[in-house]
């Protein structure tokens, strides 16, 4: 049991501070990854919230995965986009709208073994838990 449960969401917001107050040359790279700060809307409150994550350019889109750590549950901002895909993503200082899906088979395919190549930790988190780890494609568009 984790004797500090709150600390992995203080580290975020944290993290979120930081990125916003620089434009991102705080926060904005992890271990050479560049960091975004993706904001969804929950989907019980109704509350925006921010969480900051790995990401994989792909043409026009931006890839994340909802790994949660490897934990055996899905990250709250995954079930909140599953709720309502419309999203924004803050990349630098620049904010734009996105809608977000679940990767097909054939996209999780071809993405995942470049998202591993960019951060190794994926595939551990894969192979510690048994739910499937959804890979998210944010595609350009959404609400404005």
């Amino acid at each position: 049991m984790n004797p500090f449960p709150k600390l992995p969401g203080l580290i975020a917001k944290v993290h979120t501070f930081l990125y916003r107050v620089s434009g991102g040359r705080l926060g904005g790279r992890i271990s050479g990854s560049r960091v975004v700060l993706l904001t969804t809307t929950g989907r019980k409150s109704g509350k925006r919230r921010t969480t900051p994550l790995l990401s994989l350019p792909d043409g026009e889109n931006i890839v994340i995965v909802a790994s949660n750590g490897g934990n055996d549950r899905h990250p709250v901002w995954w079930l909140n986009l599953q709720a309502n895909p419309e999203a924004e993503l803050r990349t630098g200082n620049e904010t734009k709208p996105v809608r977000a899906e679940a990767a097909s088979e054939e996209e999780k395919a071809r993405l995942w073994p470049l998202l591993v190549e960019m951060y190794s930790g994926y595939a551990r988190y894969q192979q510690g838990t048994e739910r499937k780890i959804p890979v998210v494609v944010l595609r350009p568009g959404g609400q404005d």
